[in-house]
């Protein structure tokens, strides 16, 4: 009995570790970090960093906006990041808030990010409303988050910024 209890006691602070609250720093458009651990929101997926989309025929970038957009939301405001679970890389999943507001659910409401679908369904309503309004990376064109990285991992070394370009 005194064993089970000690070992639940070492278990415990170490399943609430992924559960973090504090001040963030925006790593991109859909990961943070709060006191070294990072989060990666739940049931979005945002442009990558060095991500480029294409707006009126130029160039602009995107991941870049999706991660100013997120850091200017949240601004000095504290976020609580609830774990959910974790990616085949080993990252926490996990919903974040601020002030109560989904950071996932703001993220594709102002179209800087699109829905997993296969994982947030609720999240739906939130992305067609900013495809409807052109918000975000709606407003031009763009690949998808998930396309855009497996053919940065195809066509590492070849220098162009679209997908279509790499066979």
């Amino acid at each position: 009995m005194i064993g089970i209890l000690a070992a639940l006691l070492v278990l415990v602070p170490v399943l609430a570790l992924a559960d973090g609250a504090g001040r963030a720093t925006v790593i991109d458009g859909d990961t943070l970090e709060i006191g070294g651990e990072r989060y990666v929101l739940d049931g979005i997926d945002a442009p990558e960093s060095g991500q480029l989309c294409r707006l009126d025929g130029e160039p602009w970038r995107c991941g870049q906006g999706a991660a100013d957009a997120l850091a200017g939301r949240i601004g000095r405001r504290p976020v609580t990041c609830r774990e959910l679970g974790r990616d085949r890389s080993r990252r926490v999943v996990a919903r974040c808030t601020v002030a109560g507001e989904d950071l996932g659910e703001w993220l594709l409401a102002n179209g800087w990010a699109v829905a997993r679908t296969l994982y947030a369904y609720e999240y739906s309503r939130a992305e067609q409303g900013a495809k409807s309004a052109r918000r975000g990376i709606w407003a031009g064109e763009f690949e998808l988050p998930w396309e855009w990285r497996r053919w940065l991992d195809r066509c590492s070394g070849f220098h162009s910024s679209s997908p279509t370009s790499c066979s």
